[in-house]
C-alpha cells in the first residue's frame, strides 16, 4: 500500500532558503529506495518553515530508506539548519480520483 509522509520543518532564522536547497538537490537514490514523490514547498506566511510532503511504495520502504547512509549524511548536513520545529502527519493512501 502506498504510504504518505506529510510535514512542516522548522527552520532556524534565515536557513529556509538554504533548506530548500539541500532537500531539492537531485537525488536519483530516492527513486531506487522506492519513493515515488518528494515535494517540498514554503508558504511566506511563515518564512521560517519547509514544508514536505513524500509519497514511497510503502510505510516500509520509508523506514528503511532512513538507514540509508547517504540518506543518513544528507539528514546530518540539514541538522545545522534546524530549529527543532516539526509537524506533520502520515498515511496509507487508499486512493486518487487521478489515477485507477
Amino acid at each position: 500500500m502506498t504510504f504518505a509522509n506529510a510535514g512542516t520543518l522548522g527552520t532556524v532564522p534565515g536557513k529556509r532558503d538554504e533548506l530548500v536547497a539541500r532537500l531539492t538537490m537531485r537525488s536519483p537514490l530516492l527513486e531506487q529506495l522506492g519513493c515515488l514523490a518528494y515535494e517540498v514547498g514554503v508558504n511566506d506566511d511563515e518564512p521560517d518553515t519547509v514544508f514536505v510532503v513524500e509519497i514511497w511504495e510503502s510505510a516500509e520502504a520509508h523506514r528503511s530508506s532512513l538507514a540509508d547512509p547517504e540518506v543518513q549524511a544528507s539528514i546530518a548536513s540539514a541538522r545545522p539548519l534546524l530549529s527543532g520545529a516539526f509537524g506533520g502527519f502520515r498515511f496509507d493512501i487508499v486512493g486518487s480520483p487521478l489515477r485507477d
